[in-house]
């Protein structure tokens, strides 16, 4: 079995349907820790020892936050700049994290067709997550595709928890069932890959 990890930024939690959705439907599993960024550093002063601490125990992390700005909220980067030193996470010495597996979870108001070449925000999720999955190879993770809950400008409450609930399932699965790496990296999105398994087994 897996613990994971889920690292939550959003400075405005309380005003998107999408991300309470998410949260709400997390397992409540004491393999799952939720760990809200915002809510231990509202003044960006990150204990770098304990949230190594944190990463140290668990063998899934997830970069959970919205898709501000084609990336991340600034807490979440400074998380990145501080936490994942030099001689730790990379570097000489710096194999803490290899072997882990880590992706993106992200909410986004714009719909998924949008983020193509010949779409309006030009670039591809997965391009625009880039940064993330260099960081980390640099780390020696393996880095997954992103779940992604997209146009969620326009979706109902009742669809935002229909899609709010792959998420859940997807971190139950990655707990207690066996799952191929390589298999996973093929899907461009983690949420496509749990919607087909669970048509699998209907």
């Amino acid at each position: 079995m897996n613990k994971i990890l889920v690292l939550f930024a959003h400075p405005k939690y309380e005003k998107s349907r999408a991300n309470q959705a998410m949260v709400r439907n997390l397992p409540k599993d004491p393999f799952i820790t939720f760990h809200d960024l915002y809510e231990k550093y509202p003044n960006f002063n990150v204990d770098v020892d304990y949230e190594q601490k944190l990463l140290s125990e668990h063998q899934i992390i997830v970069w959970h936050h919205p898709f501000f700005w084609y990336s991340a909220p600034p807490l979440m980067k400074q998380w990145i700049d501080m936490v994942l030193d030099f001689g730790w996470a990379y570097g000489p010495g710096g194999n803490a994290l290899e072997g882990k597996l880590i992706f993106n979870a992200i909410t986004s108001g714009g719909p998924r067709e949008v983020y193509h070449s010949e779409g309006y925000n030009r670039y591809t999720v997965g391009e625009f997550l880039a940064p993330f999955n260099q960081t980390a190879k640099l780390c020696k993770m393996t880095y997954l595709p992103p779940f992604a809950l997209q146009g969620t400008h326009r979706m109902t409450q009742e669809d935002l928890n229909k899609k709010a609930t792959l998420f859940g399932t997807l971190l139950h699965k990655m707990i207690y069932e066996e799952f191929d790496v390589e298999e996973l990296q093929r899907y461009a999105f983690l949420d496509e890959w749990v919607e087909e398994v669970n048509k699998e087994i209907k």
